[in-house]
């Protein structure tokens, strides 16, 4: 099918490229037009923190929504007469920002709002809506009236969680450092400017359809704000990789001597099947973030498959088409020392160094064992969480923000705690207060407001501060401890029900709901790509080997990251502070590289498996395999670590943290799994490595990767020339 599909596209080459350029052109319009907008925030079904959220919604509206904080900065004092001044009329205006239901100053009676030496104080503004439901410019009002009532020796700042959903880092231009660095690689790989061009353009056009449909599918998903960036990450990287694998086909067929239809069709039938199997490996994974039940999950998962899917089905048609236009001038405008012939991997280093390992199998197999178990190390102490504005860049008046409230009153007051009551009785309101007193009492509470009672006298808030930051691990610990003792033991036998709530409680619930469901994901990815394996390979020792192995390689991943962004090694480069790993990154990136790692094993076992159908030599076939492809995936994997790497360089902790993940899982698993592990475990495994039971090969469908019979012999198929044809 797959011959046939691109022989279709060689021969209407033109249809296709304005095809494509038709559907970018209207994705991207269509996006602009009635595109929906993207978050920061999101729900969490039937939890404590969601609870506490029904329940003000229904009682206590005014209470209900997040808030934004404005913080003052004045040496001489923010009691002042004239700073006073200023901060009342400022706080003027933020009370008519539309959905704000009350402003507390900072000289309210409520609780700490001036810092000891009297020089930091902040104001609260209290919306009606979730961050999430506020238009953006709800946000960018308050952000603009702060920066306009600055000056003077008097410093505002804005923060918050509605704040944090309109203001964000400006993106770094990664994709662009990515392509670079790609074009390089592809240059060294290739030694062809055209060459090098094919692999780019087609990348590019799927990528662009990809990134450019999320604002339609934020009109139905919680869209993160980072979620174009990871798409982009994704797509950009196996774009460029699967069409690489094609061409690197297409172009030893040519130098095979075939015509360039033929080689086309060729390509495609080998290499675009290996695509198609090993983008589907890709899709599947992610999809399996769909199990955790979540929306905003949700969003990033089909962001990022939209990528991936565009990106394979321009690697299917677009490039055919392409290769339709390029010929034999594939090879033309080469680069001085680079051009190579792709037919005699035999005389490569690749070659001799799988021979090496050959020789000495529980060396290398031992030695790089070691080094995966040394750095997954660190996943031992893996801590989920949620980062907050501490991690923001300084640049962000939401970072000066949160600086500014820890220096004054401490960095619990970035997060504060709050408490819903639902009050069923006069009575109910002695045991808020005695509940109040309670907490005032508690260790690692800084200050708890007053009760907060609603008109209807119904329901009541109580605002805790605690002592510690929002992402810390004692800040987990509060929570759990008000829930499970504090609150029970002041509210039993009074009827009173009180619900632990807010942005805080809801990052520990987050964690919680999360971890749980992990294992139950990653248990499935596990088991549905292990059963694909076993169709493709017709094995069972072939994909439980490479289900290990890239279990090892991901764990050594997750060892850097939690070394880097946890611990804080090598913070100070990479720019990024010690804190919890955001619960939901160890899932996504699971879901990412297991399947970019399992292309790897794919384009490689593959080739393994059809020199071992035509030798039925074992050693031979490994050797072979490895050498055929060592290039074309040491090219793919430097093209991925470096796109990956690129993203490193942003502002954003999230997305750093996914960049370092993946560039550190790729190389290793490039390096130590393909170059040691392999070639070392499939030596010491011989013809083992193909065993499968009797009655299971009698069952199972037959899916070959690579297969050669769905078009005809070179010499039965014609090239249309039609005139005026490049």
């Amino acid at each position: 099918m797959l011959g046939r599909l691109a022989t279709s596209c060689y021969r209407h080459r033109r249809r296709v490229l304005a095809a494509w350029i038709a559907a970018l052109v209207v994705v991207v319009f269509l996006a602009r037009t009635i595109g929906g907008s993207t978050t920061t925030s999101f729900s969490l079904p039937n939890v404590e923190s969601q609870q506490a959220f029904q329940l003000l919604q229904a009682r206590f509206p005014a209470r209900a929504g997040d808030s934004a904080q404005i913080v003052v900065v004045a040496p001489a004092g923010v009691r002042t007469a004239e700073v006073r001044a200023r901060v009342t009329r400022l706080l003027a205006q933020a009370a008519t920002t539309p959905h704000a239901t009350g402003v507390v100053s900072p000289y309210d009676a409520q609780g700490r709002r001036v810092s000891t030496d009297g020089t930091i104080g902040f104001a609260t503004i209290q919306f009606d809506k979730r961050a999430r439901d506020l238009p953006n410019s709800v946000g960018h009002r308050v952000v603009d009236e702060v920066a306009a009532a600055s000056g003077h020796g008097v410093q505002f700042e804005a923060g918050g969680q509605v704040i944090q959903n309109v203001i964000r880092p400006k993106p770094p231009s990664s994709e662009l450092l990515g392509v670079l660095a790609a074009v390089a690689i592809l240059l060294i790989a290739f030694g062809s400017v055209v060459a090098m061009g094919l692999p780019l353009l087609t990348a590019l056009f799927g990528l662009g359809i990809g990134i450019g449909s999320l604002p339609l599918f934020a009109l139905v998903f919680d869209m993160p704000t980072f979620a174009a960036q990871l798409a982009g990450m994704i797509g950009l990287g196996v774009g460029i990789d699967y069409a690489l694998f094609i061409v690197t086909r297409f172009r030893q067929e040519l130098h095979a001597g075939r015509d360039p239809q033929a080689a086309t069709a060729i390509a495609l039938s080998t290499s675009g099947r290996a695509v198609v199997f090993a983008g589907c490996t890709v899709v599947i994974s992610l999809l399996g973030m769909l199990l955790m039940g979540l929306s905003f999950v949700q969003g990033l998962a089909l962001g990022a498959v939209a990528a991936v899917l565009l990106v394979m089905a321009a690697s299917v048609t677009l490039l055919p088409a392409l290769l339709g236009f390029a010929g034999r001038s594939i090879d033309t405008w080469r680069v001085p020392g680079l051009h190579r012939d792709e037919s005699e991997h035999r005389r490569t280093l690749a070659y001799r160094w799988s021979r090496q390992v050959q020789r000495h199998p529980w060396r290398f197999a031992l030695g790089g064992l070691t080094v995966l178990l040394v750095l997954c190390v660190p996943v031992l102490s893996l801590r989920l969480g949620q980062s907050d504005a501490g991690n923001d860049p300084t640049s962000l008046t939401t970072r000066r923000a949160y600086d500014l409230l820890s220096k004054g009153f401490g960095s619990g007051f970035n997060g504060p705690l709050v408490l819903a009551a639902e009050i069923r009785g006069p009575a109910s309101r002695s045991a808020l207060e005695q509940l109040r007193q309670r907490l005032v009492h508690t260790s690692d509470v800084a200050s708890v407001t007053p009760v907060q009672i609603n008109p209807a006298g119904n329901a009541a808030v109580i605002t805790v501060y605690p002592r510690t930051a929002p992402q810390a691990a004692a800040t987990t610990d509060l929570v759990q401890h008000l829930r499970h003792s504090v609150v029970p033991a002041a509210t039993s036998g009074t009827g009173i029900v009180v619900k632990v709530g807010g942005s805080t409680a809801l990052g520990v619930d987050q964690s919680a709901y999360l971890g749980h469901r992990l294992p139950w994901f990653i248990g499935a990815v596990l088991v549905l790509s292990f059963l694909l394996l076993l169709i493709v390979f017709r094995s069972l020792v072939v994909p439980l080997k490479a289900v290990v192995m890239n279990l090892l390689s991901i764990g050594a991943a997750y060892g850097i990251v939690v070394a880097v962004f946890q611990w804080g090694w090598l913070g100070s480069i990479v720019g990024t502070s010690g804190g919890p790993i955001d619960s939901f990154l160890p899932m996504m990136l699971f879901a990412v590289l297991f399947g970019l790692s399992m292309d790897y094993e794919v384009f490689l076992l593959s080739r393994v498996r059809e020199e071992y159908e035509h030798t039925r030599n074992n050693a031979t076939a490994v050797a072979d395999g490895l050498a055929a492809t060592a290039r074309v995936i040491t090219a793919a994997a430097a093209i991925m670590v470096s796109v990956f790497l690129a993203f490193v360089l942003g502002d954003q902790r999230v997305i750093k943290l996914f960049g370092l993940g993946l560039a550190s899982a790729i190389f290793i698993d490039a390096t130590l799994v393909r170059m040691l592990l392999v070639p070392a475990t499939m030596e010491l495994l011989g013809d083992t490595n193909w065993w499968l039971p009797r009655r299971l090969a009698r069952i199972l469908p037959g899916l070959d990767i690579e297969r050669l019979d769905e078009f005809p012999p070179q010499e039965e198929i014609e090239e249309p020339v039609p005139v005026g044809a490049p």
